[in-house]
């Protein structure tokens, strides 16, 4: 597994984001969030493992780890065609324009969000959100949970298969079912 962006030419100057090796880390750090938002982008209907959908493993982790759910683009539709409502729909930009604002008080009022995990959007879209969150929201954590390196997260997953990508989802979603949360 490689921590190389997945995109070449993608350059995070000095800080980049630190490899989730394994994903209990990953787990233990939205275990760990008073706040964590979930945001899916549109590509991850495209991918297929195991002869499962991306998006259904994302709704097992979203069931089992009780974290809102932001649908961007069209994937309200998706989530909904499959029985799950997600806490939110807006688009990729207005939403990470919403965490990027310190003031904004989350999508129940509550308090804003300390934790924002971004899986599916197209890689470049994903990449340039990210690199907007580190320069003009820097206490803010990000962490990528897709099969690709995103150098400018908090934290992210290694480049990896689709096989070793469903796993590291599998067993997310088994550690919030284990221990509840």
């Amino acid at each position: 597994m490689s921590c190389e962006p997945w995109q070449c030419a993608e350059i995070a100057s000095t800080k980049k984001a630190n490899p989730i090796q394994n994903p209990e880390i990953a787990v233990a750090m939205m275990k760990k969030a008073q706040r964590p938002l979930l945001i899916v982008g549109s590509q991850i209907v495209d991918k297929y493992m195991e002869g499962k959908q991306a998006i259904e493993y994302i709704i097992d982790l979203a069931n089992a780890s009780k974290i809102p759910v932001v649908a961007t683009a069209h994937m309200v539709g998706e989530f909904i065609k499959r029985g799950y409502t997600p806490a939110s729909h807006l688009n990729a930009m207005e939403i990470s324009q919403r965490v990027c604002d310190p003031t904004w008080m989350g999508l129940d009022g509550k308090g804003h969000p300390d934790l924002v995990i971004y899986v599916g959007m197209p890689y470049y879209m994903e990449s340039l959100i990210l690199s907007g969150l580190k320069h003009f929201a820097p206490d803010l954590k990000t962490m990528t949970i897709d099969n690709m390196y995103h150098v400018h997260a908090s934290w992210s997953f290694p480049n990896a298969s689709l096989e070793v990508w469903a796993n590291n989802l599998k067993v997310m979603t088994s550690k919030f079912n284990e221990g509840g949360n």
